[in-house]
């Protein structure tokens, strides 16, 4: 398998593992949904409430709820950045396409259950967004 320094297009390509996704198509488009579904996930555990932080007595296994929620999503985030570095434009496209739905459903104002336009003011998120700027 050739090793590209410079984005291409073409289904034939290694992503993150040796001989993923094949030579085939199918395999390839099956490579490029889960790239997707990686990526969404990422924005999911960005923008979800999932710890109930009503009680101050479980500060801290909330914290390590809190801590495994991170590490999970940093690890999904970097499995997305090597999949990226496999430098094919579909897989690149892939991963911008679910990180722009995630934001969309999860974390934009279209899908937002309250009126709080202030940002930060009442955080409902387990975790930080990851802010790029």
């Amino acid at each position: 398998m050739k090793t590209h320094f410079t984005y291409f297009l073409g289904n034939t390509t290694e992503i993150m593992f040796s001989g993923w996704p094949g030579q085939s198509l199918e395999s390839y488009m099956l490579a490029l949904v889960s790239v997707f579904l990686l990526s969404l996930v990422v924005e999911w555990l960005s923008h979800t409430k999932l710890i109930d932080g009503s009680t101050a007595d479980h500060y801290v296994s909330d914290g390590l709820k809190q801590t495994l929620m991170y590490a999970i999503r940093v690890g999904l985030a970097y499995l997305v950045m090597l999949a990226v570095m496999s430098f094919n434009v579909g897989v690149l496209l892939a991963a911008i396409s679910g990180y722009s739905v995630g934001f969309l459903i999860f974390g934009s104002r279209v899908f937002m259950r309250s009126k709080k336009i202030v940002p930060n003011m009442d955080q409902t998120d387990d975790l930080t967004p990851i802010n790029c700027c």
